[in-house]
């Protein structure tokens, strides 16, 4: 037994009973402490600073001090071996062990038994990294053996070591037989110094750019597939990532080691490789700690994570994704939140997205994407508002949020340039999550607090189209009182009317030259005004716009503009869908009030009856359409550029075309236009065919259109430029914000449908009335739902989402129902028979026009 405060000897020459004492020393020095009130070792239970442990942590710690020869106390009493002691593994309580894992017993009861075999049979404490060799040695000496104690122990420490783990399975190893030497029979090494073998050469990690690892990748999943076999080695990868990441956490945290060291993010590679990491045994305490270590990786190191396993097989990298969404799962069901206790406030939670957006970016990279052909944006110009809002002490609550996401910066790499990732975008959604969110509190976080406070708003890709769409309200309503606020101010100060709306005073026959003047004056002398919230009144009707005046306004609006007569918009009678008129007459203020229409409908949360392909949403959001947006918005001329792409024969002779193409104009006349200079003259040939398509789909879908595109855009951006919308929505959720969902599902609107004045779902006329909508053909189903909300689309989420009402109008009469589009409430009588409720009905949804006071 070693002299107080002297070191351990070296494990090759414990025996078995030195081995045993040295242990328990360790375990009662943490457990009863030595005596000494002014002890200054740390590991001492009589240390004045040492923390009390239970006796599973006891247990580990003395472990692992036995393994590094930690000092041992000067005043220790002697040992004496007792019963309790020598068995004390197997009298360990189920305690929790880091708040909620229970401890293996058996692991560690294997462990302290097993030490002293290990210290003869291996010379364990020399491996200082491992190798793909290295483990299947001591595997083959395990099973020869029957005894896995040997390799519970090697894994246990190397994965519980930052800087072995860091060095283990790397490509650059020079010489594995010097690592292996390590591991023969104590009584082969004969003292030799197998420090040389212990650390890879620093100088063949240099120079690795962002793509490149040191990792032997398809090594460590060699390891995996063997390790993993093994109950008692599973258990010692799950304990040893339980010591392993609090300590990378602090590094990380404090220490920037990644700076000093990029070889650090080795360790997640290695670890996320284990296929197991969302099994219950690493769910509950390892996987948390895992990802609250890794959420603390500076933005370059989770840039090159993203880039590294953008290259991984879709298998691999959706297994990635699975684990990190079923750790957020787990969390969320096993929790309870409110408005009190918020999932922002749930480490794990948090941690977790934070991982997954790694995998969603890596998902994007991986995928199609077009990096290239972006719209210039227009940079955001300072306004009087901002200097007001300081005025008032306002600044951070009107404040703009977050315009790019720090990784997306650092990697150069937007959703929207995203043409088809290897994951799907909804599989990134996590409903369970999305069901506990108070989004008030997340919109506030969001736009106030972002320094402090997580919102899942920053990571939108885990949120549904309706959950962002709540938070996209919030911020509306928020910049419509601001700029009531600030009307008000106006007022006082020179002594005016207020005026907090919008107002628009439109006549139905003559609605497009009332509102677009009306609005093209605002546009021009104030657009601050177009933030106010919408009021409308049709003259010569008493309707208050509650918002159904507001619906039926953009309604008839719509249809005036894209009636085919103006020759704004082209139709396309197979595909249903508008395209801009590069030959129109109408001048650019015509367009950019169109976009101003479009920006206020989201604005006020109007669904509109918008046909536009999806190329135009992605212009909206920042990109340029290319030939395969081609597909949606002009498919015959897609399919034909397709085949040009796909002919075997001889082009040039074939196909006889030139870098010169033509259209025809608003009357039918046609147009020559060359795509590069000289055009006529230049062949499309099998070389050039891919030039050919680009410029030609570049023609179509932007330059032939930019005068009129650019107007539209500027008039979009008038009313949302300051919205999050760009930040939180792709292209195909800003289509289902403006035009709502093309699925009407009625047996949702029935489940969800609440009843007043006397009705119930089990009221004879209701059962009657929803016979009747569900034998309704499609049209009548779109007149309804106009006569009832103001529009025949459903809102974002579906029908389930609208919460329409139905209330008792009087009983049985002649007269026809009537609708609240401001309130989704539609008022029936309680008629007599299923078929008079058919025929009133009926009539109503097909002659209905006009506002009145009820």
């Amino acid at each position: 037994v070693t002299r107080g405060g002297d070191r351990a000897p070296t494990s090759d020459s414990y025996t078995n009973a030195t081995a045993k004492k040295l242990i328990e020393r360790y375990f009662q020095q943490l457990t009863e402490g030595c005596g000494n009130t002014s002890c200054t070792n740390e590991f001492c239970a009589s240390f004045q600073g040492f923390q009390p442990l239970d006796k599973n942590a006891a247990a580990a710690k003395a472990l692992d001090l036995f393994k590094a020869n930690a000092k041992l106390c000067d005043y220790y009493p002697s040992i004496k071996l007792r019963a309790d002691n020598v068995e004390m593994g197997n009298k360990m309580s189920t305690e929790d062990f880091s708040g909620t894992l229970k401890v293996d017993h058996e692991f560690y009861v294997r462990s302290v038994q097993a030490v002293f075999k290990i210290s003869v049979c291996f010379g364990v404490s020399d491996i200082h990294y491992l190798t793909e060799h290295t483990v299947c040695s001591i595997l083959t000496s395990c099973e020869e053996k029957g005894d896995y104690s040997a390799l519970v122990r090697v894994v246990g420490r190397i994965f519980s070591n930052s800087d072995a783990l860091m060095k283990s399975f790397r490509k650059d190893e020079f010489d594995t037989t010097k690592n292996l030497d390590s591991v023969k029979p104590a009584e082969q090494q004969s003292g030799e110094d197998s420090s040389a073998a212990s650390l890879p050469d620093p100088a063949l990690n240099g120079g690795l750019d962002s793509c490149e690892v040191a990792v032997d990748l398809d090594s460590v999943r060699r390891v995996y597939d063997k390790l993993l076999s093994i109950d008692q080695v599973e258990a010692a990868l799950v304990n040893a990532l339980i010591f392993l990441t609090p300590n990378v956490e602090l590094d990380l945290e404090y220490l920037d080691v990644y700076e000093t060291n990029p070889d650090y993010l080795n360790i997640f590679l290695i670890v996320m490789e284990n296929s197991n990491l969302h099994s219950p045994e690493y769910l509950e305490v390892a996987l948390p700690q895992f990802c609250k270590a890794m959420s603390k990786l500076p933005v370059s190191a989770l840039a090159r994570l993203s880039k590294l396993w953008s290259k991984y097989s879709l298998p691999r990298l959706r297994r990635m994704m699975e684990t990190f969404q079923q750790l957020i799962t787990f969390t969320v069901v096993s929790n309870e939140y409110d408005s009190d206790n918020l999932v922002n406030d749930d480490e794990t939670v948090v941690a977790a997205t934070k991982c997954l957006k790694v995998v969603f970016y890596a998902s994007i990279l991986g995928g199609d994407v077009d990096m290239e052909h972006n719209d210039e944006d227009e940079e955001d110009s300072d306004s009087d508002e901002l200097t007001l809002h300081e005025l008032l002490g306002e600044e951070r609550l009107y404040k703009k949020g977050p315009r790019v996401d720090p990784l997306e910066k650092e990697l150069g790499v937007r959703t929207v340039d995203s043409i088809r990732p290897l994951i799907p975008f909804e599989d990134f959604i996590n409903e369970s999550l999305n069901d506990v969110i108070e989004m008030d509190k997340d919109f506030t976080f969001f736009k106030v607090d972002a320094e402090t406070k997580f919102s899942f708003q920053s990571c939108p890709f885990i949120l549904s189209a309706i959950t962002k769409n709540q938070g996209l309200y919030y911020d509306n309503r928020i910049s419509m009182y601001s700029e009531r606020r600030l009307t008000a101010l106006y007022s006082m100060v020179q002594g005016q009317q207020p005026n907090p709306y919008l107002k628009l005073k439109v006549r139905r026959d003559h609605i497009i030259d009332d509102a677009l003047v009306r609005l093209e004056m605002i546009s021009m002398e104030n657009p601050s005004d177009l933030k106010k919230q919408l009021f409308v009144e049709f003259e010569g009707e008493q309707g208050v716009d509650e918002g159904g005046v507001s619906k039926e306004f953009f309604q008839l609006v719509l249809e005036e503009i894209f009636n085919p007569d103006i020759g704004m918009f082209t139709y396309d009678d197979n595909t249903k869908l508008f395209w801009f008129n590069s030959s129109s007459l109408e001048n650019e203020a015509q367009y950019t009030l169109i976009g101003i229409v479009l920006g206020l409908a989201i604005y006020n949360n109007c669904i509109l009856d918008v046909h536009f392909p999806m190329v135009v949403y992605r212009k909206l959001m920042g990109k340029k359409g290319t030939f395969l947006d081609l597909s949606d918005s002009h498919p015959v001329l897609y399919q034909s550029l397709k085949e040009l792409l796909e002919y075997t024969g001889n082009v040039e002779e074939d196909m006889m075309l030139t870098f010169q193409i033509s259209h025809t104009d608003l009357f039918g006349n046609p147009i020559l236009y060359d795509l590069k200079e000289q055009g006529d003259q230049i062949a499309v040939t099998k070389a050039n065919r891919q030039e050919f398509v680009d410029l030609y789909a570049d023609y179509i879908l932007n330059t032939s259109v930019e005068t009129q595109f650019k107007a539209f855009k500027k008039g979009f951006l008038m009313v949302t430029s300051e919205s999050p919308m760009k930040y939180l929505f792709r292209p195909e959720e800003v289509e289902l914000l403006i035009c709502g969902s093309r699925k009407l599902d009625f047996e949702a609107l029935e489940r969800t449908t609440d009843y007043d004045g006397g009705y119930t779902k089990d009221t004879q006329v209701i059962k009657d009335f929803w016979e009747t909508i569900h034998s309704f053909s499609d049209e009548q189903k779109r007149l309804f739902l106009q006569f009832t909300t103001g529009t025949d689309r459903a809102p974002v989420g579906g029908l389930g989402k609208l919460k329409m009402i139905i209330a008792k109008n009087g009983s049985d009469t002649d007269r026809l129902p009537t609708s609240h589009t401001c309130f989704n409430a539609l008022l029936l009588p309680e008629y007599s028979s299923k078929e008079k409720l058919r025929e009133r009905l009926l009539k109503a949804i097909t002659y209905a026009e006009g506002f009145g006071m009820l």
